[in-house]
Protein backbone atom coordinates (compact mmCIF):
# COMPACT_ATOMS: atom_id res chain seq x y z
CA UNK A 1 0.00 0.00 0.00
CA UNK A 2 1.53 3.27 -1.21
CA UNK A 3 0.27 6.37 1.51
CA UNK A 4 0.75 9.81 0.37
CA UNK A 5 1.90 12.39 3.09
CA UNK A 6 1.88 16.09 2.94
CA UNK A 7 4.90 18.00 4.20
CA UNK A 8 3.38 21.37 5.81
CA UNK A 9 5.55 23.56 7.67
CA UNK A 10 3.56 25.07 10.59
CA UNK A 11 4.13 28.34 12.51
CA UNK A 12 6.12 29.83 9.69
CA UNK A 13 7.57 33.23 10.15
CA UNK A 14 6.64 35.81 7.31
CA UNK A 15 6.44 32.21 5.41
CA UNK A 16 9.54 31.38 6.07
CA UNK A 17 10.97 28.80 8.95
CA UNK A 18 8.24 26.52 10.50
CA UNK A 19 8.45 23.43 12.08
CA UNK A 20 7.58 20.67 9.36
CA UNK A 21 4.66 18.09 9.80
CA UNK A 22 3.58 15.08 8.20
CA UNK A 23 -0.09 15.18 6.95
CA UNK A 24 -2.48 12.09 5.66
CA UNK A 25 -5.50 12.55 4.61
CA UNK A 26 -8.58 10.54 4.61
CA UNK A 27 -7.19 7.81 6.60
CA UNK A 28 -9.55 6.04 7.63
CA UNK A 29 -8.76 2.56 6.26
CA UNK A 30 -5.20 2.85 8.15
CA UNK A 31 -4.47 0.89 11.45
CA UNK A 32 -2.31 2.05 14.34
CA UNK A 33 0.69 0.03 13.46
CA UNK A 34 0.31 0.73 10.19
CA UNK A 35 0.30 4.85 11.06
CA UNK A 36 3.31 4.46 13.17
CA UNK A 37 5.14 2.37 10.20
CA UNK A 38 4.46 5.31 8.03
CA UNK A 39 5.65 8.12 10.63
CA UNK A 40 8.86 6.01 11.02
CA UNK A 41 9.52 6.23 7.47
CA UNK A 42 8.52 10.33 6.98
CA UNK A 43 10.96 10.52 9.96
CA UNK A 44 9.41 14.18 11.06
CA UNK A 45 8.78 14.69 14.84
CA UNK A 46 5.01 13.96 14.49
CA UNK A 47 2.56 13.09 11.60
CA UNK A 48 -1.11 13.52 11.55
CA UNK A 49 -3.40 11.30 10.31
CA UNK A 50 -6.91 12.43 9.39
CA UNK A 51 -10.19 10.76 9.43
CA UNK A 52 -14.01 10.99 9.84
CA UNK A 53 -15.13 11.84 13.37
CA UNK A 54 -18.83 11.55 14.41
CA UNK A 55 -18.34 14.10 17.65
CA UNK A 56 -16.05 16.50 15.82
CA UNK A 57 -15.12 17.56 12.42
CA UNK A 58 -11.90 15.54 11.92
CA UNK A 59 -10.28 12.93 14.13
CA UNK A 60 -6.47 13.51 14.23
CA UNK A 61 -4.03 11.00 15.44
CA UNK A 62 -0.44 11.67 15.88
CA UNK A 63 2.67 9.68 15.63
CA UNK A 64 5.94 10.02 16.35
CA UNK A 65 8.51 7.93 14.57
CA UNK A 66 8.84 6.32 17.92
CA UNK A 67 5.12 6.21 19.53
CA UNK A 68 1.42 7.58 19.53
CA UNK A 69 1.02 10.88 21.08
CA UNK A 70 -2.26 12.72 22.49
CA UNK A 71 -1.65 15.89 20.73
CA UNK A 72 0.44 17.72 18.79
CA UNK A 73 0.09 21.77 18.14
CA UNK A 74 2.14 21.74 14.77
CA UNK A 75 0.71 19.31 13.42
CA UNK A 76 -3.05 20.40 14.56
CA UNK A 77 -1.61 23.46 12.91
CA UNK A 78 -0.19 22.06 9.71
CA UNK A 79 -3.70 20.04 9.19
CA UNK A 80 -6.35 22.95 9.49
CA UNK A 81 -3.96 25.38 7.80
CA UNK A 82 -4.10 22.55 4.62
CA UNK A 83 -7.62 21.72 4.57
CA UNK A 84 -8.28 25.44 4.55
CA UNK A 85 -5.72 25.85 1.65
CA UNK A 86 -7.51 22.85 -0.09
CA UNK A 87 -10.76 24.39 0.44
CA UNK A 88 -12.27 21.54 2.82
CA UNK A 89 -12.95 23.96 5.15
CA UNK A 90 -13.97 27.39 5.56
CA UNK A 91 -13.03 30.22 8.44
CA UNK A 92 -14.65 30.57 11.74
CA UNK A 93 -14.98 27.21 14.13
CA UNK A 94 -14.08 23.62 13.78
CA UNK A 95 -13.11 20.32 15.64
CA UNK A 96 -10.90 17.71 15.68
CA UNK A 97 -11.02 14.73 17.88
CA UNK A 98 -8.48 13.36 19.70
CA UNK A 99 -7.54 10.22 21.81
CA UNK A 100 -9.15 11.95 24.77
CA UNK A 101 -11.69 13.70 23.54
CA UNK A 102 -12.51 17.22 21.33
CA UNK A 103 -11.08 19.86 21.20
CA UNK A 104 -12.42 23.36 19.10
CA UNK A 105 -10.04 25.13 16.07
CA UNK A 106 -10.89 28.33 15.10
CA UNK A 107 -9.84 29.37 11.50
CA UNK A 108 -9.16 32.64 10.76
CA UNK A 109 -8.46 33.37 7.13
CA UNK A 110 -4.41 31.71 6.73
CA UNK A 111 -4.21 31.14 10.61
CA UNK A 112 -5.46 28.22 11.84
CA UNK A 113 -5.73 28.38 16.07
CA UNK A 114 -6.47 25.25 18.59
CA UNK A 115 -7.87 24.85 21.85
CA UNK A 116 -5.99 24.15 24.81
CA UNK A 117 -7.09 22.74 28.16
CA UNK A 118 -6.70 25.51 31.50
CA UNK A 119 -3.70 25.38 32.63
CA UNK A 120 -2.12 22.87 35.51
CA UNK A 121 0.77 24.33 37.44
CA UNK A 122 3.00 21.85 39.33
CA UNK A 123 6.07 23.08 40.99
CA UNK A 124 9.11 20.89 41.64
CA UNK A 125 9.75 19.49 45.49
CA UNK A 126 11.26 22.13 47.43
CA UNK A 127 14.11 19.78 48.13
CA UNK A 128 16.20 20.60 45.14
CA UNK A 129 17.29 17.07 44.20
CA UNK A 130 15.22 17.16 40.95
CA UNK A 131 15.86 20.36 40.09
CA UNK A 132 19.84 19.99 40.24
CA UNK A 133 18.65 17.24 38.29
CA UNK A 134 17.55 19.43 35.51
CA UNK A 135 20.14 21.34 35.62
CA UNK A 136 22.76 18.48 35.07
CA UNK A 137 20.77 17.41 31.85
CA UNK A 138 21.09 20.64 30.20
CA UNK A 139 24.84 21.60 31.60
CA UNK A 140 23.21 24.26 33.36
CA UNK A 141 23.47 25.69 37.03
CA UNK A 142 21.32 28.17 39.46
CA UNK A 143 23.58 31.10 38.17
CA UNK A 144 21.43 30.49 34.22
CA UNK A 145 18.20 30.92 35.29
CA UNK A 146 16.20 34.08 35.52
CA UNK A 147 16.48 35.86 38.54
CA UNK A 148 13.38 35.37 40.75
CA UNK A 149 11.75 32.17 39.03
CA UNK A 150 12.56 28.53 39.08
CA UNK A 151 11.62 25.57 36.48
CA UNK A 152 8.18 24.45 37.05
CA UNK A 153 6.00 21.91 35.63
CA UNK A 154 2.88 22.93 33.47
CA UNK A 155 0.12 21.55 31.39
CA UNK A 156 -2.58 22.50 28.89
CA UNK A 157 -3.13 19.20 27.72
CA UNK A 158 0.60 17.83 27.62
CA UNK A 159 2.95 18.70 30.62
CA UNK A 160 5.94 20.03 29.98
CA UNK A 161 9.25 21.42 32.79
CA UNK A 162 9.41 25.12 32.11
CA UNK A 163 12.82 26.70 32.45
CA UNK A 164 13.32 30.26 32.32
CA UNK A 165 16.72 30.97 31.77
CA UNK A 166 18.24 34.42 31.94
CA UNK A 167 19.10 36.07 28.74
CA UNK A 168 19.72 35.04 24.92
CA UNK A 169 23.41 33.88 25.58
CA UNK A 170 22.18 30.81 28.10
CA UNK A 171 19.55 29.58 26.16
CA UNK A 172 21.82 29.37 23.25
CA UNK A 173 24.66 27.61 25.18
CA UNK A 174 22.29 24.75 26.59
CA UNK A 175 24.19 21.43 26.03
CA UNK A 176 21.11 18.69 26.44
CA UNK A 177 22.01 15.16 27.67
CA UNK A 178 18.89 13.10 25.87
CA UNK A 179 19.23 10.16 27.97
CA UNK A 180 19.02 12.02 31.26
CA UNK A 181 16.12 14.45 30.10
CA UNK A 182 14.23 11.04 28.97
CA UNK A 183 15.11 9.52 32.28
CA UNK A 184 13.50 12.56 33.94
CA UNK A 185 10.97 13.11 31.65
CA UNK A 186 9.12 9.64 32.24
CA UNK A 187 7.94 9.54 35.76
CA UNK A 188 6.65 13.10 35.60
CA UNK A 189 4.78 12.06 32.34
CA UNK A 190 6.38 14.87 30.52
CA UNK A 191 6.45 15.51 26.59
CA UNK A 192 9.68 17.23 26.88
CA UNK A 193 11.62 20.30 28.40
CA UNK A 194 10.33 24.03 26.71
CA UNK A 195 13.38 26.05 28.01
CA UNK A 196 13.06 30.30 27.42
CA UNK A 197 14.37 33.32 27.75
CA UNK A 198 12.87 37.00 27.39
CA UNK A 199 15.22 38.71 25.68
CA UNK A 200 13.87 37.58 21.65
CA UNK A 201 14.27 39.18 18.27
CA UNK A 202 11.26 40.35 17.41
CA UNK A 203 9.76 43.53 19.59
CA UNK A 204 6.51 42.00 19.89
CA UNK A 205 7.17 38.71 21.10
CA UNK A 206 6.88 37.91 24.65
CA UNK A 207 9.67 34.89 25.15
CA UNK A 208 12.63 33.08 22.60
CA UNK A 209 12.01 29.49 23.42
CA UNK A 210 13.97 25.56 22.56
CA UNK A 211 12.28 22.77 22.86
CA UNK A 212 13.92 19.05 23.84
CA UNK A 213 11.73 15.74 23.91
CA UNK A 214 14.46 12.58 23.47
CA UNK A 215 11.73 10.75 25.42
CA UNK A 216 9.22 10.70 22.05
CA UNK A 217 12.54 10.66 19.78
CA UNK A 218 12.85 14.57 19.55
CA UNK A 219 16.11 15.62 19.75
CA UNK A 220 14.79 19.65 19.61
CA UNK A 221 11.85 20.93 17.12
CA UNK A 222 11.48 24.43 15.82
CA UNK A 223 7.87 25.11 16.73
CA UNK A 224 5.66 23.40 19.67
CA UNK A 225 2.16 24.29 20.60
CA UNK A 226 1.51 22.44 22.76
CA UNK A 227 4.55 24.13 25.13
CA UNK A 228 3.92 27.60 23.83
CA UNK A 229 0.69 27.29 25.09
CA UNK A 230 2.19 26.76 28.99
CA UNK A 231 4.41 29.06 28.32
CA UNK A 232 2.10 31.84 27.75
CA UNK A 233 0.54 30.68 31.02
CA UNK A 234 3.30 30.47 32.96
CA UNK A 235 4.56 34.41 31.94
CA UNK A 236 0.85 35.19 32.82
CA UNK A 237 0.52 33.53 36.06
CA UNK A 238 4.23 33.92 37.26
CA UNK A 239 5.43 37.53 35.69
CA UNK A 240 2.17 39.36 35.91
CA UNK A 241 1.90 39.35 31.49
CA UNK A 242 -1.00 39.85 30.92
CA UNK A 243 -1.58 40.80 27.39
CA UNK A 244 -4.59 38.85 25.51
CA UNK A 245 -2.06 37.79 22.90
CA UNK A 246 1.71 36.89 23.53
CA UNK A 247 4.21 35.65 20.57
CA UNK A 248 6.63 32.94 21.01
CA UNK A 249 9.90 32.63 18.92
CA UNK A 250 11.45 28.78 18.50
CA UNK A 251 14.06 27.64 16.07
CA UNK A 252 16.36 29.94 15.72
CA UNK A 253 19.02 28.17 17.59
CA UNK A 254 18.56 24.94 15.74
CA UNK A 255 21.45 23.91 13.59
CA UNK A 256 20.25 24.40 10.63
CA UNK A 257 18.02 27.10 11.84
CA UNK A 258 14.15 26.79 11.51
CA UNK A 259 12.70 30.09 13.13
CA UNK A 260 9.18 29.91 14.16
CA UNK A 261 6.62 32.46 15.52
CA UNK A 262 4.16 30.96 17.89
CA UNK A 263 0.48 33.06 18.85
CA UNK A 264 -0.98 32.21 22.20
CA UNK A 265 -4.35 33.85 22.94
CA UNK A 266 -5.46 33.77 26.42
CA UNK A 267 -8.91 34.79 27.68
CA UNK A 268 -8.23 35.54 31.48
CA UNK A 269 -10.58 37.09 34.74
CA UNK A 270 -7.80 38.63 36.92
CA UNK A 271 -5.24 36.12 37.12
CA UNK A 272 -7.43 33.10 36.28
CA UNK A 273 -6.68 31.60 32.82
CA UNK A 274 -10.25 30.53 31.40
CA UNK A 275 -9.41 29.41 27.59
CA UNK A 276 -6.23 29.11 25.60
CA UNK A 277 -5.62 28.72 21.91
CA UNK A 278 -2.65 28.42 20.05
CA UNK A 279 -2.13 28.93 16.59
CA UNK A 280 -0.21 30.52 13.38
CA UNK A 281 0.47 30.10 9.78
CA UNK A 282 1.66 27.10 7.72
CA UNK A 283 2.67 26.12 4.16
CA UNK A 284 2.74 23.00 2.29
CA UNK A 285 6.44 22.53 0.80
CA UNK A 286 6.20 18.82 -0.71
CA UNK A 287 4.60 15.30 -1.05
CA UNK A 288 5.96 12.10 -0.59
CA UNK A 289 4.66 8.81 -1.03
CA UNK A 290 5.42 6.13 1.64
CA UNK A 291 4.64 2.13 1.01
CA UNK A 292 3.52 0.34 3.66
Amino acid sequence: MNVRVEIVNAFVDAGTGGNPAGVVLDADGLSDGQKLAVARQVGLSETAFVSASEVASFKLDFFTPARRIAHCGHATIATFCHLRQLGRIGDGSSSKETVDGPREILVRGEQAFMEQTPPRFMPLPADGVLEREVFASLGIGPDDLAAGLRPEVVSTGNAFMLLPLKDEAALASLVPNPALIARISTPLDLVGYYAFCRQTRGAASAAAARMFAPRYGIAEEAATGMAAGPLACYLHHRLGIRAPRLHIEQGRFMRPASPSLIQVDLAAEGAAIRSVFVGGQASRVSSLLVEI
